[in-house]
């Protein structure tokens, strides 16, 4: 009975094959290691030994911590899935789903908003989307000028939310001393506090903000 020379003794399969580095791959490594460790604890070196190679490989790729730090936020916004918006549908549908879909991704990284909070996003796929958006406004009614400050707003009232939300999440509200019922402290705005839960307020201020633009046009 012959036996094939793969399975003879003393032999060991091949290593699995490495990715290949190039900055999305090293981006979402280091997004990764953010939402695992925390914005603090990342370094240039922890992602060199994360992806097995010298730290300063990754300088092949970016010229600095910020510069991978805008790849993060790239890598962030590509999450939206832009493409699938309801681009055929009405302003006002494209951008409540625009907003609710940044919202979402910025939470899936509470690490990580304030890196996508602190800089401009200025991939292709960004800047393409922006156009489309600005495009859909002036369509509906919008000037230019008008479609391009209503965006601004949406983006940072959508940013803001987040990255208050991600600040609580990440244990702003365990180290909170709001009073407690029965206790003379506790008033009526720490009621209201208790009967709503943190992030409701979300949806109000986007209706809100979209009937408000809606009478612009």
């Amino acid at each position: 009975m012959t036996t094939d020379k793969a399975t003879t003794a003393g032999t060991r399969p091949s290593p699995p094959a490495r990715p290949a580095l190039s900055r999305p791959y090293i981006a979402s490594a280091a997004l990764a290691l953010i939402d695992a460790g925390g914005l603090s604890a990342f370094s240039m070196r922890k992602l060199g030994t994360g992806l097995g190679v010298d730290p300063m490989a990754v300088y092949r790729y970016f010229q600095d911590q910020e510069d991978l730090f805008d790849a993060i936020a790239e890598t962030i916004f590509d999450e939206l899935d832009v493409d699938s918006l309801p681009w055929d549908g009405t302003w006002r549908e494209v951008a409540e789903r625009y907003c609710l879909r940044l919202r979402e991704a910025l939470l899936a990284h509470p690490h990580a908003v304030s890196i996508f909070a602190t800089r401009p996003v200025r991939s292709p796929a960004s800047i393409d989307t922006g156009v489309r958006i600005i495009e859909g406004f002036q369509t509906a009614g919008f000037t230019p000028a008008q479609a391009l400050q209503i965006s601004r707003c949406l983006r940072e009232f959508t940013v803001g939310h987040a990255l208050s939300l991600a600040v609580i999440r990440l244990g702003a509200r365990s180290r909170s001393r709001k009073p407690t019922p029965g206790s003379s402290s506790y008033n009526i705005l720490a009621q209201a506090a208790d009967d709503t839960e943190i992030d409701e307020h979300f949806d109000i201020g986007l209706t809100a903000m979209l009937n408000g633009f809606e009478a612009l046009v």
